[in-house]
């Protein structure tokens, strides 16, 4: 059937924005960094069918949420450059992992298979709270790249799973949405969904540093952390994002499975993954 005046201009338009983001995306440095090439070598199953998360994770959108924290992958020399998006990939990787030990292509290709918390126990509200409010009906379950009861308060050992309010509050303000009313943007809106987790990356949350700047070797570790053996590395990043439940233990799997995508994706990107790639006698932050 032809299409009307109308509904080529509608095409035309939908067309030319597709266009639009795929060309804005690669003006980000990452893209650089990370071809799209790249990007589908490394990720090789999150399309699969059996992945809920199929066709969610897309190359551009990644790009795109990345133009929104342009420090992220641009600092330092080429090698530290690569280092620190394979690090972040990795993580996120474990965070969203379908993987298992008979996988194709092995556990460890299936990072980003997943956009959300499966089989939540509770709506994760925790109610006193008054800063970031709770709303009736809304659950706070974990989202995105970096699921989100990893986010800020999980340093009493715990999975911050009780106070999720805490994370999708501040996230959705410092990054333009209602994460308190309207938390599903973040696994309905893949750039939101990347953004969080860039959010996440690039963001102190004292004691602990960011993410970012250990990997690019800005990281001047306090008499506490000395104490702690917190030692500069990828270990340190996978204390800040879930110590207090992997960090401390040695052969703990779940931080042995980070190390391993890590170690996989610095292969790819052809860079070495530096040292301390453990936080197994780090003291949780």
């Amino acid at each position: 059937m032809a299409l009307s005046f109308s509904s080529k201009g509608v095409f035309l338009c939908t067309f030319l924005f597709c266009l639009s983001l795929g060309s804005e995306a690669r003006r980000s440095p990452v893209s650089s960094v990370v071809s799209e090439d790249l990007f589908n070598s490394i990720f090789l199953h999150k399309d699969n069918a059996a992945c809920p998360a199929k066709n969610f994770y897309t190359y551009d959108s990644f790009i795109m949420a990345c133009t929104r924290f342009p420090q992220f992958g641009s600092r330092g020399s080429s090698i530290t450059r690569k280092r620190e998006v394979a690090a972040f990939l990795a993580q996120i990787s474990q965070e969203t992992t379908g993987g298992w030990a008979t996988a194709p292509d092995g556990p460890y290709a299936w990072g980003l298979c997943f956009k959300e918390e499966v089989s939540p126990q509770s709506d994760y509200c925790n109610s006193t709270n008054q800063q970031w409010p709770c709303y009736p009906g809304i659950t706070y379950k974990g989202r995105g790249p970096i699921q989100h009861e990893k986010f800020l308060h999980d340093s009493q050992h715990f999975s911050c799973v009780w106070c999720r309010n805490y994370n999708y509050g501040p996230a959705g303000e410092a990054l333009g949405f209602d994460g308190l009313r309207n938390p599903d943007v973040v696994s309905n809106n893949s750039v939101i969904a990347f953004e969080t987790a860039l959010w996440f990356w690039m963001t102190e949350q004292k004691p602990k540093p960011s993410c970012h700047n250990v990997m690019i070797g800005k990281y001047v570790p306090t008499e506490a952390d000395i104490a702690g053996n917190r030692t500069a590395g990828y270990g340190l990043v996978t204390n800040i994002i879930n110590g207090g439940l992997e960090c401390g233990i040695p052969g703990d799997s779940r931080m042995n499975n980070r190390i391993q995508f890590f170690k996989r994706y610095a292969t790819l990107f052809n860079v070495d993954t530096g040292p301390n790639l453990d936080c197994a006698y780090q003291k949780p932050f």
